[in-house]
């Protein structure tokens, strides 16, 4: 089994590359390339939301309703990047919001 992929900034790639994760700091503009490789070898897959965020949508929504692998939107580790909360999202849409 392939260990876990990491996609992000330098600063947290540090942290997952010392909990046995492969890391990828994809320069502008190879973001989608690096995420396509990272899906065809991993059954996890690791990205923090500034890398998301420069994703083709399609590419991102099909990645994350698929079976596997499984792909996470994380927060990279300052917290300037923070994922769309869904729980929130899905609670304004339904009118639940407070």
């Amino acid at each position: 089994m392939r260990p876990p992929v990491f996609i992000g900034d330098r600063i947290s790639a540090a942290g997952f590359r010392l909990g046995g994760a492969e890391v990828n700091t994809p320069e502008p503009g190879m973001e989608a390339t690096v995420f396509r490789a990272a899906l065809e070898d991993s059954e996890l897959v690791l990205l923090t939301a500034e890398v998301a965020n420069r994703l083709p949508d399609t590419m991102l929504d099909e990645a994350m309703i698929s079976e596997a692998p499984l792909v996470l939107v994380i927060p990279d580790v300052r917290g300037l990047h923070e994922p769309v909360d869904i729980a929130d999202s899905l609670r304004r849409q339904l009118g639940m919001a407070e």
